[in-house]
């Protein structure tokens, strides 16, 4: 080797040795870890000192920190990850000076504040960005130059609004993953984005768009396995170039409003295994194109407007879920569905199918879920739904089946709800069937079913519901029936049970809805009934019952709802009665005698007085005379014994509910604890030294509301929850008030002042509401004469603002869960605010579908939404419907249940009837409503009543209220029909 080449080989060896052993901290690295620390310590709010361990004494520092990664080899920093660590602040864009830096993840934190493009543009360098389930606001940054080796941008679940920027469709030419799900985005959907001919995942879903096309260049992301477009206000219909997506596995455009058929272009996504059209207005035939798809495992095109019958090449494919319920379709169903050996999910309900179900059904598939209701079907049941035991949930009713329910289904251990009413069974229910451990619901109801309830119903011990009215059932009520202490409704009614209600059935002690109605019982109504603390509906007509009327019914707090007309009953009416708030109330044709109550002695109780012919009351018309025998002297005795009796009671409960009361603000008391939402200038020991029985102004049952008047001249309205004894969710009621109106603030939301609680009081204070709830005006004793037209238009407006509020921009959603009139409050200027939180719930980010699952029933009878009655989803659609049935009320003026309805109708079927009869009419007038007379609360002054108000309004609530929660506007939706109503007015 020359002296001229020796320095170089001497080079190439220096730098060979310094590749294979780097020294243990490159300058590269200090000064990685010198811009990690000075973002860590300037614009990084570390609450939960999760970046405890980022100092400089470690030898390998950064590479030992948490959230840092480093390449092996030159010890640059690499990766950033601080997923879920709880940190805040603004978006770190320092991070990118750091020039090795290649992924950039922040998600799932509580990062907030607008993303300038400046700030952005450091990062371009990038490989992969995440940003999700933060709390960014503002427009999506544009991109100012080439982000050239992006291949993942996810900046899904935040709050970005506006429109997609261009520069999205030129600047990332590299683009693989494009996630914006979830955010308040409210352009179109641009056609640029298929210029991203690298994306594989493409998700843009449950965004509040304008109606936007599914762009027709579509077809040029050949590379997209994902198409996710969810809830996006898609209309039109789907282009023909979708059948181009061939590396699709995934296409979802549920919840739009695309319109059309269904191409025949989607037989050509060979490697699609899951189709998603559901929640839109398709139409026509289903294509028979199925064949070449062998990878399909879900396919779900229900709640639209299909029609013909179900192809018979999807059904011959290895399905997991089948789904196209709600829709036209008829004919049978293919016989080669039963021969899936993978199937689990069979939802065909709500169609005209016809025919016989396939008998084989259930021998060759581990069924779980299965759902053929509403259609004409008709013969047999199959036998084999459950010979897998997986069988979850059944659901046949609405049909024509006859024969018996077959002996398998009381093997089926699995099952857990199940629904066949409406049918025509008939013959004995197999004993195994009454006895299955993880039976939750049974409805039979309308059917011919007959025999007696045998004592193993003892071991369903979690039913919450035993629906098998209309039937042919015969027998006594066995005492075992007591056992179901998660019961919230029995309904046995019209059947032909005989002996006497077992005395034990009182400790169903979450019962809410019992109907015993038009069968044969003897015997008392059991008399401690004060265990029903959640009963709402008690009907025990038409029976042969016998004795007095307990005095414990007056102690029900929150019954609305009692029947117990055509029985054999005596003795007074119990005048504790008087303090239930009833809105269906009989006790006619039974042997009642004496004085009606003060109370009772008005119209609205006359018709459920009848039939006791020696019931007096000097008042009613229709009710005799009451004629007076007594002498004065007698009645001045009895007078002064109750008042003795009544002072010295109430000088008792003084005593022991004020030393409840002050445990609360003694300084004795370590564990109490204060909490102020609002500025106040009262304490708590003025409060609670005035929750008296002079301030008390109402009952509930959660609890009491008291009115005071502070020495600061402010007048506040204080709730006393029950105490931990007195309702079983009382902690939990608070909890859910405290928790909601303790972080919101709006205008049509009640402002919670401050909480107070200890081991013995929970105490809610809030600003007072001068004139009250509206059902209080609406139903109360000045007969809603306060509310003229302008007043309750004004009101549905403020009332839809504040749930608007709760659903669309607190984060996460709220649903309330409980709206009703009762829990509108109105101030002086008859202004409406919300209240009541103590049944919301929040739903969380990471839910699957948007939707969560209640552990039972909340709500108000007449306001539940009839699929959360059933399927216990919490979802903002129930809110919704709710809200629907308070518009209702502004218009007609009546309750939810109100006996001028009729039987087993509520103030939605009610007013659906009318609708109809006058659409059909002769005098129909464009607008489907023939005579708006019928539905106008007739206490309105005509001469204040906006006809074209009435309509809107009567066009929301129909919306409100549809019975398929798709077909339901979302609260934002509700608002813009108000404000496109003042647009048109102003023009």
């Amino acid at each position: 080797m020359s002296r001229h080449w020796r320095p170089l080989f001497l080079l190439q060896v220096f730098f060979c040795i310094i590749l294979l052993f780097p020294p243990p901290l490159a300058s590269s690295s200090k000064r990685h870890a010198v811009v990690l620390l000075q973002v860590k310590n300037s614009e990084l709010e570390d609450t939960n000192g999760v970046l405890n361990d980022w100092l400089l004494s470690a030898s390998d520092a950064p590479c030992n920190w948490t959230g840092i990664s480093c390449d092996s080899l030159t010890g640059d920093v690499i990766s950033i990850n601080f997923t879920g660590f709880g940190i805040s602040g603004k978006f770190p864009a320092d991070f990118c000076r750091i020039e090795t830096l290649r992924s950039l993840n922040i998600s799932d934190n509580n990062f907030r504040g607008e993303i300038l493009p400046e700030a952005l543009s450091i990062c371009s360098h990038l490989y992969s960005l995440d940003l999700s389930s933060n709390y960014f606001v503002g427009g999506l940054p544009e991109l100012r130059t080439d982000f050239a080796n992006l291949t993942s941008l996810v900046l899904a679940l935040n709050n970005f609004s506006g429109e997609i920027p261009t520069s999205y469709g030129s600047r990332l030419p590299k683009l693989e993953v494009l996630s914006l799900f979830s955010n308040l985005l409210n352009g179109s959907i641009p056609g640029f984005l298929s210029n991203l001919t690298e994306l594989i995942r493409l998700e843009i879903a449950f965004n509040p768009y304008q109606p936007s096309l599914i762009p027709a260049e579509i077809g040029r992301l050949t590379k997209l396995q994902n198409l996710w477009l969810w809830n996006s206000n898609l209309h039109g219909s789907i282009p023909e170039s979708i059948g181009n997506l061939i590396s699709l596995t995934n296409l979802d455009l549920s919840e739009n409003r695309l319109t059309g058929k269904i191409p025949e272009s989607i037989g050509a996504l060979t490697a699609v295994t899951q189709i998603e059209l559901f929640g839109n207005q398709l139409s026509g035939v289903i294509p028979n194109i199925f064949a070449n798809l062998t990878s399909l495992v879900n396919f779900d095109a229900s709640q639209n407007n299909l029609t013909g019958k179900i192809p018979e090449s999807l059904t011959a494919l290895t399905l997991e879920s089948l789904n196209l319920n709600d829709n036209y379709l008829e004919g049978e169903i293919p016989e080669n569905l039963a021969l899936n050996a993978k199937l689990y999910e069979l939802k065909l309900f709500n169609n005209s199918l016809s025919g016989s179900l396939p008998q084989n059904f259930g021998l060759n598939s581990v069924l779980v879920e299965f759902d053929v209701s509403g259609n004409l079907l008709e013969g047999p049941l199959p036998p084999n739904l459950c010979f897998k035991k997986k069988l979850l949930k059944l659901d046949l009713f609405n049909n024509k089946f006859t024969g018996r329910i077959p002996q398998s289904y009381g093997e089926c251990t699995s099952l857990n709800y199940v629904r066949i009413f409406n049918n025509e069974l008939s013959g004995v229910i197999p004993v195994g069937f009454w006895s299955l451990p993880n039976l939750t619901m049974i409805e039979l109801k309308n059917n011919k079913l007959e025999g007696s309830i045998p004592p193993t119903l003892s071991n369903s011990g979690g039913m919450v519901k035993l629906l098998i009215s209309d039937n042919r059932f015969s027998g006594e009520l066995p005492d075992e029936l007591c056992q179901l202490q998660e019961l919230v409704e029995m309904d046995i009614s019209r059947n032909q049970f005989s002996g006497e209600l077992p005395s034990c059935i009182t400790k169903l002690k979450n019962l809410q809805k019992f109907n015993a109605r038009g069968n044969v019982i003897k015997g008392r109504i059991p008399s401690k009934v004060n265990t029903w603390t959640d009963l709402t509906e008690l009907n025990l007509s038409d029976n042969q019952l016998s004795g007095e009327i307990p005095n414990e019914l007056g102690a029900l707090p929150v019954l609305t709802y009692l029947d117990l007309s055509h029985n054999y009953l005596s003795g007074k009416i119990p005048a504790e009665l008087t303090k239930l708030k009833l809105n269906s109330f009989n006790l006619s044709n039974n042997r009642l005698q004496g004085r009606v109550p003060p109370g009772f002695d008005k119209e609205f109780f006359v018709s459920g007085l009848m039939g006791n012919p020696d019931l007096c009351s000097p008042d009613l018309k229709q009710i005799p005379p009451c004629s007076k025998k007594k002498p004065a002297s007698i009645y001045l005795v009895a007078v002064l014994s109750a008042l003795a009796a009544v002072l010295l009671g109430s000088f008792i409960w003084l005593l022991i509910k004020s030393k409840k009361l002050f445990a609360c603000g003694s300084k004795s008391k370590k564990s109490w604890k204060i909490t102020s939402f609002q500025r106040v200038v009262f304490d708590e020991k003025e409060i609670l030294a005035s929750l008296t029985r002079d301030n008390l102004i109402a009952t509930g049952g959660s609890g009491q509301v008291y009115r005071i008047n502070l020495k600061n001249g402010q007048v506040v309205a204080v709730k006393r929850l029950w105490e931990a004894n007195r309702g079983p969710e009382s902690e939990e009621v608070f909890q859910s008030e405290v928790e909601t109106l303790g972080k919101i603030r709006h205008g049509n939301i009640v402002k919670l002042l401050f909480s107070c609680s200890d081991d013995n009081s929970r105490v809610l204070v809030y600003e007072y509401m001068e004139n009250g709830s509206l059902g209080d005006v609406l139903h109360g004793e000045k007969g809603g004469v306060l509310l003229d037209w302008p007043r309750r238009f004004k009101i549905a407006k403020g009332a839809a603002q504040g749930l608007a509020y709760l659903h669309h921009d607190c984060v996460p959603s709220i649903v309330h869960r409980d709206v009703k009139s009762n829990n509108i409050l109105l101030d002086e200027e008859f202004w409406p605010k919300v209240a009541d939180f103590g049944l919301a719930k929040t739903l969380k980010n990471n839910a699957d579908d948007g939707v969560q699952e209640a552990s039972q029933i909340a709500g108000s009878y007449g306001y539940i939404a009839p699929e959360y009655a059933y399927t216990l989803k919490i979802t903002e659609k129930s809110d919704v419907y709710s809200f629907g049935v308070v518009l209702l009320e502004l218009i007609t003026g009546k309750r939810p249940i109100d006996p001028s309805f009729g039987e087993n109708k509520d103030i939605v079927k009610w007013v659906n009837e009318i609708a109809l009869s006058s659409s059909s009419s002769e005098e129909e007038n464009g607008d489907g409503f023939a005579d708006l007379n019928q539905l106008i609360d007739p206490r309105l002054n005509p001469s204040t009543c906006n006809e074209e108000e009435i309509k809107l309004l009567l066009n929301v609530a129909f919306q409100c209220v549809s019975s398929l929660p798709i077909n339901r506007p979302s609260m934002r939706r509700v608002i813009e029909l108000f404000k496109d109503h003042s647009r048109s007015r102003s023009k």
